[in-house]
């Protein structure tokens, strides 16, 4: 039984910037981003008064998105929805674009949950800075007393990691506990029927059907049930960063109020 599990290939790299190197992943995900647009085109040209049946669905996906941030993050964050709702629908057809067997899974690539993990802190740390001040974020690693600053600080650097590796081991693992079962059935086909001449010993049988069955959990609901996790840790590290106003020092409602 051959198993080879390698990361995703190189098609051909830029001569400019040093290479830049064009993956399986760069096309998978220029693929997702392309299919995302074309979907939201389709179902928001005719938007209409009274909706049909597409556009009753599309707005209840919407209405219990918003719903969604404002349970989790408050009301005041509802403009970081639209966010939330591009990284969830990336996240999960980054993960379904792997079953055409044609592109590889964009969330079996660590750069790419790592970027998105990245991204959520930067906007944690942005939101700390706007509403807290500069200063009171570079105090808050030294709290509750000064030497917790080292733990506070491995504490920062561990959050994007541990969202990064969470949702790539989840994706990767999947992918390959598939392939150890694809070659398992394959030799126990080869032993009960390889015994048998021509072409018949040769079918694979035990590969169809039972991959099929278990692609339902390892690609379909654990892909759905990753991205929402990591959507879910993004609404609550952010909404932590963006309190309510009432809860913003008295400098910053100020502020708030003149704008």
């Amino acid at each position: 039984m051959n198993i080879s599990i390698t990361g995703p290939g190189v098609y051909f790299t830029i001569p400019i910037l040093g290479g830049i190197r064009i993956s399986q992943t760069a096309v998978a995900l220029l693929a997702v981003t392309i299919l995302l647009i074309v979907v939201a085109f389709i179902v928001t040209r005719r938007i209409e008064k009274r909706p049909g049946r597409l556009q009753v669905v599309i707005e209840k996906l919407v209405t219990m998105l918003y719903d969604l941030v404002e349970s989790t993050m408050g009301k005041h964050n509802l403009k970081f929805a639209p966010y939330i709702g591009a990284l969830f629908l990336s996240s999960l057809f980054g993960s379904l674009i792997g079953l055409t067997q044609i592109f590889r899974s964009t969330t079996g690539d660590l750069s790419v949950t790592l970027a998105w993990a990245l991204a959520t802190t930067g906007m944690v740390w942005y939101c700390n800075i706007k509403n807290f001040g500069f200063k009171a974020w570079l105090k808050s690693f030294t709290e509750p007393i000064a030497v917790m600053t080292p733990m506070n600080i491995v504490s920062e650097i561990a959050n994007p990691i541990s969202m990064a590796f969470r949702h790539f081991g989840n994706v990767a693992g999947g992918s390959v506990l598939m392939s150890v079962i694809y070659a398992a059935l394959a030799a126990l086909s080869s032993v009960i029927f390889g015994w048998i001449p021509g072409l018949i010993g040769t079918i694979p049988f035990f590969q169809v059907g039972i991959p099929a069955v278990l692609s339902i959990y390892f690609d379909l609901f654990s892909g759905f049930v990753q991205a929402f996790v990591f959507c879910l840790l993004t609404m609550i590290y952010v909404g932590a960063a963006n309190p309510p106003a009432e809860e913003l020092p008295v400098r910053n409602k100020k502020a708030k109020k003149q704008k």
